[in-house]
C-alpha cells in the first residue's frame, strides 16, 4: 500500500519541472533524515542516562558499604569535633566537681518549712541524725563547688554556705562525703571558700576570662535540682558585662553583681557554685544566678574576679583579704543616665543603700571626700564599666596603696581623688 501511493506520487512528479521535482526530492530526503536522528537521540540519551544512574547508585552503595549514610554525609564535621572536645573536656573534670549540702536540725514537732523540698524525691531530705533535743538533722539547700587545691580547698558562691548556723557537707563524684568548714565569705562579692579535709583531690585549671568571645561554647556542671548530681548542661557566651541584682538569702540585702558572662546553658537551681568552663576544660565562671522570668538566661561570675580570692586564701591560711574602698554604688546604664541627667554613659555613680548613705563611715572613700551621687568614671586611668566593674578595678589593687580616682561629682564637675585603700577581712 506504501509502495503504491509511493508511486503515484513519482508518476506525478515525472510531469511536474524538474526544479519543482527537485524541491520534493530534497524534502523527502530531510524528512527521512530528520527521523534517523531523532531515533538515535532517543536511543543515546537513554543508553546515557542509565549510564550515569548506575556510576550514582554504585558511588552510593559503596559510601553505604563505609558505614555512612546520608545524614553522615552532608555532617558538619566542626559539630563532631565540637562533641568530642564536649566529652574530652567532661570526663577531665567531672570529678573535681562536687556537691555542697546544707543541714539543720529541726525539731521533730516543729512544721518545718523546706524551701529545697524537691531533695524529698530522692528520699534524701533527711540524714537521719538527731540531737540531744530530739530533732532531726534536716537538708534545706543544696549548691555546688569545684576543689580547687589538691588538699581540699573548694571556691563555690556565698549564698550557697550563707548560713553560719547551717552544717555543710560535700559529696564527692564518686558519692564520698566529707564534713566541711566555711573558711571565707568574700565581703564584696558572691563567692566563698570551703574546706574538706582530704589530700591527693583532683582540681580544675582556672581559665582567663579577660579575653572571652561572644558564642564561644560552654559546658556548665552541677547539682541541678539539687537532686541531680554533676548534671552537665551546654551552651554559648550570650552577653559579657552584665549587672545582676541578686538577694542575700542570709540577710536579705539586695547585691549588685557586676561584669556578669551571660549564658544559655541551663543553670538550675543547684548548679550555683559550680563551674562554667570553655571546651578545654578550664574554668572561666562560677554559676550564680538564673533569670527567673525566663527560660535560658543564667549568670556566672567571671574567673578572674575569683583568682584574687585564691591566692589570698593560700597567702593567708583561708582568709580573704582585700583592699577597701568603702561605697555603695549602681553601674551607670542608659536608664540612670537619662534619669540622672548624666554626660557620661558608664561609670559607678554611689548610691545609698537602705539605711547606708553611699559612702560608709571611717573608709577611704569618707576620707577623701567621696559623695553619694558622684560617679566614679576610672580608677587608675582605666574606665569604669560593665567589662571593667567598680569592685574588679578595686579587688586589682594592692592594700594600702594609693589609687587615683577620676569622678564626675555631684557638683557637676570632674576631679581627681587621691585615695589609700584600707584591708577588709572576710
Amino acid at each position: 500500500m506504501e509502495d503504491k501511493k509511493e508511486k503515484e506520487i513519482e508518476n506525478k512528479v515525472q510531469s511536474v519541472s524538474p526544479e519543482e521535482h527537485f524541491e520534493y526530492t530534497t524534502k523527502r530526503e530531510l524528512k527521512r533524515t530528520m527521523t534517523f536522528v531523532l531515533v538515535v537521540s532517543i536511543v543515546f540519551s537513554t543508553l546515557l542516562g542509565g549510564l550515569l544512574g548506575y556510576i550514582a547508585s554504585s558511588s552510593f552503595v559503596n559510601n553505604n558499604s563505609s558505614g555512612k549514610t546520608l545524614s553522615s554525609i552532608t555532617e558538619n564535621v566542626p559539630s563532631v569535633n565540637q562533641q568530642s572536645a564536649v566529652i574530652s573536656a567532661v570526663k577531665k573534670t567531672n570529678p573535681a566537681v562536687v556537691s555542697i549540702i546544707a543541714s539543720q536540725y529541726v525539731s521533730n514537732n516543729n512544721s518545718f518549712n523546706n524551701i529545697f523540698n524537691f531533695l524529698n524525691n530522692g528520699g534524701s531530705n533527711s540524714s537521719g541524725g538527731s540531737n540531744s533535743s530530739g530533732g532531726s538533722l534536716q537538708e534545706v539547700a543544696a549548691g555546688s563547688g569545684f576543689i580547687i587545691t589538691s588538699d581540699g580547698y573548694i571556691l563555690t558562691n556565698k549564698h550557697v554556705v550563707a548560713s553560719k548556723t547551717y552544717s555543710y557537707t560535700v559529696i564527692m563524684n564518686n558519692g564520698v562525703n566529707y564534713k566541711a568548714t566555711v573558711v571565707a565569705r568574700d565581703p564584696t562579692n558572691d563567692l566563698a571558700v570551703v574546706k574538706i579535709n582530704a589530700t591527693n583531690l583532683p582540681t580544675l585549671t582556672l581559665g582567663n576570662s579577660s579575653n572571652l568571645q561572644l558564642g564561644s561554647d560552654v559546658i556548665a556542671i552541677g547539682n541541678a535540682l539539687g537532686q541531680y548530681q554533676n548534671t552537665v548542661d551546654t551552651g554559648v557566651i550570650s552577653g559579657l558585662g552584665r549587672t545582676v541584682q541578686a538577694q542575700n538569702p542570709e540577710t536579705g540585702a539586695v547585691e549588685n553583681l557586676t561584669g556578669m558572662i551571660q549564658t544559655d546553658a541551663e543553670i538550675n537551681p543547684g548548679n550555683s557554685g559550680g563551674p562554667l568552663l570553655n571546651l578545654e576544660g578550664q574554668v572561666i565562671g562560677i554559676n550564680t544566678a538564673i533569670a527567673q522570668s525566663a527560660q535560658g538566661i543564667g549568670f556566672a561570675i567571671p574567673i578572674n574576679q575569683a583568682k584574687a580570692d585564691v591566692s589570698s586564701i593560700l597567702k593567708n591560711n583561708g582568709k580573704i583579704i582585700k583592699p577597701e574602698l568603702g561605697v555603695t554604688y549602681e553601674m551607670v546604664t542608659p536608664g540612670i543616665q537619662k534619669s540622672k541627667n548624666l554626660p557620661y554613659s558608664y561609670g559607678a555613680i554611689i548610691v545609698k543603700s537602705g539605711s547606708n548613705s553611699g559612702v560608709l563611715s571611717n573608709t577611704p572613700a569618707s576620707r577623701a571626700g567621696l559623695k553619694t551621687g558622684d560617679v566614679i568614671l576610672e580608677v587608675n586611668g582605666v574606665k569604669v564599666n560593665n567589662m571593667n566593674p567598680l569592685s574588679y578595678l578595686i579587688g586589682e589593687q594592692q592594700i594600702n596603696s594609693t589609687i587615683t580616682l577620676k569622678v564626675y561629682t555631684k557638683n557637676k564637675n570632674v576631679k581627681n581623688f587621691s585615695v589609700t585603700l584600707n584591708k577588709v577581712f572576710s
